[in-house]
């Protein structure tokens, strides 16, 4: 029997995530390549607001340009093999490829997580800690955070590229998702996935959880201590500042949410399905700069200042 096995390793997966869609590839291709260009220019003036207004050279926005960098990284792990298959309907992926873009993919949104957890603390400490804040939030503790969560990001993914590619995978190479995601690489293996879909629920459920918690319950602590405000002014400057990054983590949660706590059955079956967590996971990442940039005045200036600088 391990003979018959060996014959048939996998050397490539097939990514069949859109193939049942023939008539929607080019506009879909159209689409993705406006987003997807939008993406990066968001994201990319704000890293450049960031980095030339001294103004800005706050933990908040230290934070913000990292939360850009991953918005640029997480798409980029997906969306230009993805354009490539819309064109040429060759939906194949190498297995070292399918590997490191599973690797990217996880280790990115796992960062994010983490990040959006740390921007809470942030907030937190600035709302309800304010004379403290800067003896609390210096650049070295900032960069200590920072190197944490990129750190605990790709640890995590690790672990999960591991444990998912060391099954036997023998039955069919078809994914049935337009990216190497660990839920439907998983259904292809022929070897027990007991110990992969373990470490899934199990270190997923610890991560997700607790740093759901850490944001939900810094947002309880702001909200109370926001409303202890006597002046409306007072209170809607405090909230302003919150208010960009608490829709980014609705958003965040609310599409993470949609895309992998659903029923199985219904999961990755529907090309519907498919396509709406594709642009979930395509969208999210253009927006945010965009919730950052028009909500907050001090960004608007930065990249005012930065585009007039250019152009005048």
């Amino acid at each position: 029997d391990m003979d018959i096995y060996n014959q048939t390793a996998i050397t490539e997966f097939i990514l069949i995530g859109l193939s049942d869609l023939p008539e929607v590839r080019y506009p879909l291709f159209v689409v993705f390549v406006a987003i997807y260009q939008v993406t990066l220019v968001g994201n990319g003036a704000i890293l450049l607001a960031i980095g030339t207004e001294q103004k800005l050279h706050t933990p908040m926005y230290y934070f913000l340009a990292n939360l850009s960098l991953l918005d640029i990284f997480c798409p980029s792990a997906t969306v230009p093999k993805m354009l490539k298959n819309l064109l040429t309907k060759n939906q194949s992926i190498s297995f070292v490829g399918c590997a490191l873009q599973l690797f990217f993919l996880v280790a990115l949104a796992g960062t994010e997580v983490f990040l959006l957890a740390v921007m809470a603390y942030d907030r937190y400490v600035a709302i309800c800690f304010p004379l403290r804040y800067t003896l609390i939030m210096t650049k070295g503790h900032c960069v200590k955070l920072t190197a944490g969560t990129w750190a605990s990001g790709f640890l995590n993914s690790l672990l999960h590229t591991v444990f998912t590619f060391r099954l036997s995978f023998c039955k069919s190479n078809q994914v049935n998702q337009y990216y190497c995601d660990i839920p439907p690489v998983v259904a292809l293996s022929c070897s027990s996935t007991y110990v992969a879909e373990m470490l899934v629920s199990v270190l997923g459920g610890v991560l997700g959880i607790s740093t759901f918690l850490i944001t939900g319950i810094s947002y309880i602590y702001i909200i109370s201590t926001i409303l202890k405000i006597r002046s409306a002014e007072g209170r809607r400057k405090a909230f302003s500042t919150c208010a960009s990054h608490l829709l980014v983590v609705c958003l965040f949660y609310g599409t993470t949410i949609f895309t992998y706590i659903r029923p199985s059955s219904s999961h990755h079956s529907s090309a519907r399905g498919r396509l709406i967590s594709m642009l979930y996971g395509v969208i999210t990442p253009m927006l945010n700069p965009l919730i950052y940039s028009l909500r907050n005045t001090e960004v608007k200036g930065a990249l005012r200042k930065v585009l007039c600088h250019k152009i005048c």
